[in-house]
């Protein structure tokens, strides 16, 4: 391959948006590039939007359809936006994985969750060595980040170098896992970088991010003076967190449970690849029972509220092991992600209830993030010196920001959304074209399409409610019985003269039928738009509303 090839960025998810991370870079004229992704994400349903939904993924068609090019999967870490989607759409990929030792072994268990092959995960080593995947040169940079050996990646093909952050902040002393090095990527910097693709997700947070090691002593003499139970939240995923507490709790003469599968298979994965040597021990379930609130600490999953986790449990009565009483303190080490306000909420509010006092993050001391404030990327601009700034891992805002935050320090910058394909070296750096994007819905089991309807119909039935109308024809068109309604999610109950609406319905039905002519009975299709019709008038006169209507039509011989 020529050593000036075009080599483009198409991001299918995670540019515009903060999650369900997935990104291609491909090499090569169009007509025969080759590619490597990186990432495979999910993001979260919510009744507003996508009720009854699980989780969202973005759609890979588009590099489906050329997987044979496909020559890779590298994954820059193990959160779920990250790594989620990976037992679910690996299938249509079917590319070598590749992770660093504890990325890898969650991604085992997605693909074993799955029922797949986990020996399409290759473990590789951090850099100076480097994967040939096609014809890219791939190579795991440490950076620090909110969860164990998280690695920016050095992307080299086509005689050009990218380097794609990943989610990462500039922690020196992260607890667990590499400290950020800025000597590493200011050397890699005077190797020359083509394009910076960059973590954009704190650039409107002024301040110069915080690092893990400042929040161990106020965790610390916040659990050494609490009087009852303890029970803290955070991410399962935050492994130095849970370190932190866990250690706070020990100093304070407390043993530590765990409650929540995520946390025990997060810390489980840390031991066994060796990021995590020294985690005081974890009572078993029996221990936990026999141990007086005032000796322990639970640490438990779910502090972004979800209904089913651990957390929420214990909030809402229905944990069988651990119950919370007045004068118990329950911790929330966490940032409550945008969009989760309301469930977080509604579980601190059930603790208060209960007389527990709840401490959250609300005044700096018990939380910092995991990604780069402005400063923070400012510093990662200035070691690299990248050729080209491409914002990523944020809303449009964000992007945007980020993008003019570049060019306030002199480097031109791209704006890149999904579905647009941008050449970041081997000619201007501009959008040169754009490949159809989507989403994916987990829906219980299956996998479906954005545009299959059903979620689009499920937020109609949600906002509007349903009316169901059978009617019995003969072959005439004419009823050969009465018309039965059924109302679910509008008001049935009317005022006195009209005993109920599913009943005025069926009246209304019974004379549209005696009023229409012989031809307008004769069709399945005729009839069901005259019931149709009926009914939502009738509804909206009465309630003001105009619900879904379904129409049932039977035919049946008469004598």
């Amino acid at each position: 391959m020529s050593k000036s090839a075009e080599l483009v960025f198409l991001p299918l998810g995670g540019a515009g948006e903060i999650g369900m991370n997935m990104y291609l870079y491909g090499v090569g004229p169009e007509r025969d590039r080759h590619w490597i992704m990186v990432d495979c994400g999910v993001t979260f349903g919510d009744m507003e939007t996508t009720p009854g939904v699980d989780l969202i993924m973005a759609d890979p068609e588009f590099i489906a359809a050329q997987s044979d090019r496909l020559h890779g999967l590298f994954l820059t870490h193990a959160h779920e936006d990250h790594v989620g989607a990976l037992g679910r759409l690996w299938p249509e990929l079917e590319c070598p994985i590749y992770a660093r030792r504890f990325t890898g072994r969650i991604a085992e268990g997605k693909m074993a969750e799955a029922g797949l092959d986990t020996s399409a995960i290759q473990v590789c080593p951090a850099m100076p060595e480097m994967i040939q995947a096609g014809p890219f040169r791939v190579g795991f940079m440490p950076i620090s980040h909110s969860i164990p050996e998280a690695s920016a990646l050095v992307i080299e093909a086509g005689g050009h170098r990218i380097l794609h952050s990943g989610d990462f902040k500039v922690d020196r002393d992260p607890q667990v896992g590499e400290p950020f090095d800025p000597a590493a990527f200011e050397a890699l910097g005077r190797q020359g970088v083509d394009a910076l693709v960059c973590d954009s997700t704190n650039v409107f947070s002024p301040n110069p991010g915080r690092s893990e090691a400042e929040i161990v002593e106020p965790i610390a003499e916040l659990v050494k003076g609490a009087k009852g139970l303890v029970i803290a939240t955070t991410f399962a995923s935050n492994i130095a967190r849970l370190r932190t507490l866990a250690r706070a709790a020990k100093g304070a003469g407390r043993s530590v449970a765990l409650q929540g599968r995520a946390m025990q298979r997060m810390l489980t994965a840390a031991r066994e690849t060796g990021v995590l040597k020294d985690f005081p021990d974890i009572l078993s379930e029996e221990r936990m029972l026999d141990t007086p609130a005032e000796h322990l600490m639970v640490l438990a999953s779910g502090s972004q509220g979800e209904r089913r986790a651990a957390v929420a449990q214990i909030a809402n009565g229905s944990s069988p092991r651990v119950r919370a009483e007045p004068g118990d303190m329950v911790l929330f080490s966490s940032k409550t992600i945008p969009g989760n306000e309301k469930s977080v909420a509604r579980i601190v509010n059930r603790f208060s209830e209960q007389g527990a006092q709840v401490v959250d993050d609300s005044g700096g001391l018990y939380h910092v993030s995991g990604h780069a404030n402005r400063p923070d990327l400012q510093q990662l601009h200035r070691l690299v010196q990248p050729k080209l700034l491409v914002p990523m891992h944020g809303e449009h805002r964000h992007l945007v920001e980020h993008a003019g935050l570049a060019r306030e320090s002199g480097i031109p910058s791209l704006v890149v959304t999904n579905g647009a394909i941008a050449r970041l070296a081997g000619g201007p750096a501009e959008i040169v074209g754009s490949a159809d994007t989507g989403r994916l819905y987990l829906d219980g089991s299956l996998l479906i399409g954005a545009f299959d309807g059903v979620v689009r119909d499920r937020l109609k039935l949600a906002l509007r409610g349903l009316i169901v109308a059978g009617v019995v024809v003969d072959q005439e068109g004419d009823l050969a019985a009465d018309p039965v309604v059924r109302i679910q999610g509008v008001a049935n109950d009317l005022d006195e003269e009209i005993r109920d609406l599913a009943g005025a319905m069926e009246d209304a039905i019974d004379a549209a039928f005696d009023r229409a002519n012989a031809k307008q009975l004769r069709s399945d299709e005729a009839i069901e738009t005259l019931v149709s019709s009926t009914c939502s008038q009738l509804c909206r006169r009465l309630t003001g509303r105009k619900p879904v209507v379904t129409v049932l039509v039977s035919r049946v011989e008469t004598d």
